[in-house]
């Protein structure tokens, strides 16, 4: 499991029973932005990410863009604005 900023896909974190996670991934599923998903239900990995970056709240879903930027919980207007739609 890679959490390289230098990856050049949004890694969307989540869980699959968070409304806000698959609000998210209906979001980018409707705009076609690709992106690689991870449950941090399954992966430990991921799970310690978001534990990391959100001071040790399971906050999602956390999303990681290639730039480097973060977006936790964001709305669906927050997510049109960081992709410029």
């Amino acid at each position: 499991m890679s959490e390289n900023p230098t990856e050049k896909q949004i890694i969307l974190y989540g869980t699959r029973w968070c409304s806000d996670s698959n609000r998210s991934i209906n979001f980018l599923n409707q705009h076609q932005i690709a992106y690689r998903w991870v449950d941090i239900d399954e992966d430990r990995d991921g799970r310690a990410f978001v534990l990391k970056v959100n001071r040790g709240m399971a906050s999602v879903p956390t999303i990681l863009f290639p730039d480097g930027d973060l977006l936790v919980e964001p709305s669906d207007r927050e997510l049109a604005t960081k992709l410029k739609l």
